[in-house]
């Protein structure tokens, strides 16, 4: 699929019935397992990403040249189409924002999220008034490149847990002209389900977290569009891989190794071959 083929299709799993899945795959090995297990759509993780560099996940951490290298490298790993975590858009101004899309689209992507959190934790969340000129601004240069945009309210996750102006944020957003909204550490089931009814376009919620442990049918049930995990498949191999250096560091022993993916079948993944 060329680029636009891509957002097609990416707009088309937000517009048909039903739920769906978007992995958050942090490199090109990553994208490739994913889009062979079956995904119809990838994204990006600054999370997955800032640990494979030993770092952060943080906009003061991570620069926009790393953020869209990595991406560029997911999206030559797959044919499916990517969306990329990108951060509050690199810059406090509307026009960084638009800056960054259009970088985006420069390599390959054909959607994203920004954020309205500052990077600052002495005051961690943008003003209102120029968190809704930013989503505009954006969504304007994304309408010009086919590339769809998901906007996030990021108060739940920055100590400021209040789902009325969450979701006064988001319906701004959505009047803003962003496709998909998004707000990240919502506390229960009933909290998603208020931000669904409270909105027309496509809610994500990400799951693998923390705290709600919900089901695909639940969130299905609640009004949600579209599911993304995080960083955390990224933790998840994080995990295999600490179990195993552990395991030898204290037991002496390679019991690791039955649970490891054998070379061949790894090898196999990473060949260059497009998903049937």
């Amino acid at each position: 699929m060329n680029r636009v083929e891509k957002f097609e299709h990416l707009k088309s799993l937000h517009d048909r019935e039903g739920i769906f899945v978007i992995a958050n795959a942090w490199n090109g090995g990553s994208a490739k397992i994913l889009t062979a297990l079956g995904y119809e759509a990838l994204a990006t993780t600054s999370a997955g990403l800032a640990f494979s560099l030993g770092t952060r996940d943080s906009a003061n951490c991570l620069t926009r040249d790393q953020v869209l290298m990595n991406a560029k490298e997911i999206v030559e790993a797959t044919d499916l189409p990517v969306s990329g975590d990108l951060e509050e858009g690199f810059g406090p101004s509307p026009d960084d924002c638009v800056m960054t899309v259009k970088l985006a689209c420069d390599i390959g992507l054909v959607g994203g999220a920004i954020e309205d959190a500052t990077g600052d934790s002495a005051d961690p969340i943008f003003d209102f008034d120029l968190a809704v000129e930013r989503i505009a601004a954006a969504a304007e240069e994304a309408k010009k490149q086919n590339f769809l945009l998901t906007a996030r309210a990021e108060n739940f996750l920055y100590g400021k847990p209040d789902l009325d102006d969450t979701i006064k944020r988001l319906a701004a957003f959505e009047k803003a002209g962003a496709d998909v909204l998004y707000a990240p550490g919502l506390p229960s089931l009933d909290a998603i389900r208020e931000v669904c009814s409270a909105l027309n376009k496509p809610v994500n919620v990400v799951m693998g977290l923390t705290e709600p442990k919900l089901t695909v049918a639940q969130l299905k049930e609640a009004g949600v569009k579209r599911i993304s995990v995080g960083g955390s498949f990224a933790r998840a191999a994080l995990g295999g891989f600490m179990r195993a250096a552990q395991e030898v560091l204290e037991q002496g022993t390679f019991g690791y190794a039955q649970e490891a993916v054998p070379d061949a079948v790894a090898a196999g993944y990473m060949a260059d071959k497009k998903r049937p």
